[in-house]
């Protein structure tokens, strides 16, 4: 396998509702609910989650009446599994007793002609789906109710496939009945779309970019129906949005695809930590740049790996011959319960930026080549744009790159004539400022017009690959006196890409969530000299956030962020008390946000995350 080193460097809805209504809980409230005068036969009664914010989420029904006279009152009955509950109703008094729940019309909304419709909503805590439904006693689809012949069980939860602009393939597994299913109807957002004697189905005529979410109800050969699948939310390609996202601030982590091996972090993490409710964006790294195209980089952690069911988001595990595993399918699960997080694919990285020199040579055929893969139709829904990490244009990283100061700016435009307005086109750029330095041999201002904002590498300014030192701390916010080089800080950096011409607010400043470290050191303060790099659980002179502030806690802080000595060892790392630092620098500077390298580092709470998130907003 082709796995890149551990670092950047070194590899290197709103839940607010309108007349709220208070829930009352209490075994009393359900004395005297009045017997509708009509059986539900003359109406229907469907079922939609507008919204899902991790904690909780917002359901809705809708009671239509299909019948040719009145209906002077209504009552829609249904269960949830334990753990899931209604917190919150209104437009109807909703009361609950165990999991069974009841909703009864207003005094005002309770008639209805015709053809007419009517709608109450609620917020609900768990992650379960309604089942059972009766309306007015009697079956939620207007369909009969048969005594001595039960009802279809639930189908399994739709999985989506062949996803494009307009359309998507839904196939889900087959309920069971005691007398034999029928058929199948398909819900788009509640809504009955179609009715299906198998167990797939393609909806078409759908918007681009948009998110929809389908439900499956069987119904058996008496046509009665049951309780609805498990939901699947499906954004069609096309556009991911250029807005940064909640708050209007970019909160971007990325997810390496080797983590999923000796680290042990998969995408499931992202939600046990709390992280994914507190970021706006992913960064997934990385795919390779080679023959001047965007290729695979891991095909065995993006979409081979199977997840068994307790590593799964969803707690649902994959199967041999589902169209799509691995971490993509994950991320999947993971946009389906967040909906508003964005997922970028980031090519190159440390190792892999050697093939951006010959993709250079051909702007526009690289562009189609990463539009090809990025919007391959097994994954097309999971990614939301690209993101260039191209170390370095027309300058030295692993290798040397000589094609000039408008390449850059060349691949940028060429990116976004390729995937147009509405995918998000990012890069990651040194933070080199020093005199002659990276920062001046591209024309980063150029491309920036093409670039909905730029990921500054505001780290790995010092470490051990200076074996002998001086220590330094390797994420200085600021310059310092006796800093070893000048330009190596992020203020010095952010200064001169505004100098450039870069809009503050396409900048985001990088954070490390590990710490770069010496041995054979003997002085506290910064500038002491050493004679290797420091021991680390993974790479001699690197470890993890989560390890240093256990093994080796800060012992002062220079430039905004912490440095520590523990025996001969030194280290320079950020807590979250110096990214509440550099955060407040960042949103004083104008700038779009923050950024971090990687996940992985932080703790299993995502104490990190909640640094950026409190201080960026």
């Amino acid at each position: 396998m082709n796995i890149q080193p551990a670092l950047h460097r070194t590899r290197f809805r709103s839940k607010a509702v309108a007349g709220l209504t208070a829930l009352l809980l209490p075994l009393a409230a359900l004395v005297g609910l009045a017997t509708p005068a009509e059986a539900a036969d003359s109406a229907t009664a469907t079922y939609a989650k507008v919204s899902d914010w991790g904690t909780g989420f917002e359901g809705k029904w809708t009671v239509k009446n299909t019948g040719t006279t009145s209906l002077s009152s209504w009552t829609v009955e249904w269960d949830f599994p334990s753990g899931t509950a209604v917190t919150s109703g209104w437009d109807a008094d909703i009361t609950g007793s165990a999991n069974h729940w009841t909703a009864k019309n207003k005094s005002w909304n309770g008639t209805l002609a015709p053809g007419a419709s009517v709608s109450f909503g609620f917020n609900g805590s768990g992650a379960g789906a309604p089942s059972n439904c009766k309306l007015n006693g009697a079956s939620c689809t207007g369909g009969p109710s048969v005594p001595g012949d039960n009802p279809p069980s639930a189908p399994g939860t739709p999985t989506a496939s062949n996803i494009t602009n307009t359309a998507v393939t839904l196939s889900w597994t087959a309920a069971t009945d005691d007398k034999g299913i029928k058929n199948y109807d398909v819900l788009r957002g509640g809504t009955k779309v179609a009715t299906v004697t198998g167990t797939t189905y393609t909806d078409s005529g759908l918007s681009a970019g948009t998110d929809y979410s389908y439900t499956v109800q069987a119904r058996d050969s008496a046509d009665q129906t049951g309780p609805v699948s498990g939901a699947r939310a499906v954004r069609t390609t096309g556009g991911g949005g250029t807005d940064p996202g909640p708050g209007g601030k970019v909160k971007l982590g990325y997810f390496t695809e080797w983590g999923v091996y000796g680290r042990n972090y998969h995408v499931k993490n992202l939600d046990t930590s709390g992280s994914a409710a507190k970021i706006t964006h992913i960064n997934y790294a990385f795919g390779n740049v080679t023959g001047g195209k965007c290729t695979i980089g891991d095909s065995y952690a993006d979409y081979e790996k199977a997840y068994t069911a307790d590593q799964s988001v969803d707690g649902v595990a994959d199967t041999w011959d589902q169209p799509l595993r691995g971490s993509f399918n994950q991320l999947r699960k993971l946009k389906a319960k967040y909906p508003h997080i964005k997922v970028l694919w980031s090519f190159g990285g440390w190792t892999w930026s050697g093939g951006f020199g010959q993709a250079a040579q051909n702007p526009a055929a690289f562009a189609q080549s990463c539009y090809d893969l990025v919007e391959d139709p097994r994954w097309a829904d999971v990614f939301d744009g690209i993101d260039l990490d191209w170390e370095y244009p027309n300058a030295c990283g692993l290798t040397c790159d000589t094609s000039g100061p408008a390449a850059f700016k060349n691949m940028a435009q060429a990116m976004r004539a390729k995937f147009g307005a509405n995918y998000l086109v990012t890069a990651a750029t040194t933070a080199d400022a020093s005199p002659g330095g990276k920062i001046e041999k591209s024309d980063y201002a150029g491309a920036s017009q093409y670039l909905n904002w730029i990921n500054v590498m505001t780290y790995d300014f010092f470490g051990a690959f200076a074996a002998q030192g001086p220590t330094a701390p390797h994420s200085p916010l600021t310059s310092y006196p006796g800093i070893p080089q000048a330009g190596f800080n992020s203020a010095d950096a952010i200064a001169k890409f505004k100098a450039q011409g870069v809009p503050a607010n396409k900048l985001l400043l990088g954070i490390g969530f590990y710490g770069r470290g010496w041995t054979g050191v003997t002085q506290d303060a910064p500038g002491g000299s050493a004679t290797g790099a420091a021991p680390g659980t993974y790479e001699a002179g690197i470890e993890d956030y989560k390890v240093l502030k256990n093994t080796c806690p800060p012992t002062g802080t220079i430039a905004g962020t912490a440095y520590a000595k523990c025996g001969s060892n030194w280290w320079s790392y950020d807590t979250p008390a110096t990214i509440a630092t550099k955060t407040a620098w960042a949103k004083q500077q104008g700038l779009g946000g923050a950024f971090f390298w990687d996940f992985t580092g932080d703790t299993a709470n995502g104490e990190l995350v909640t640094a950026v998130k409190n201080g960026i907003g």
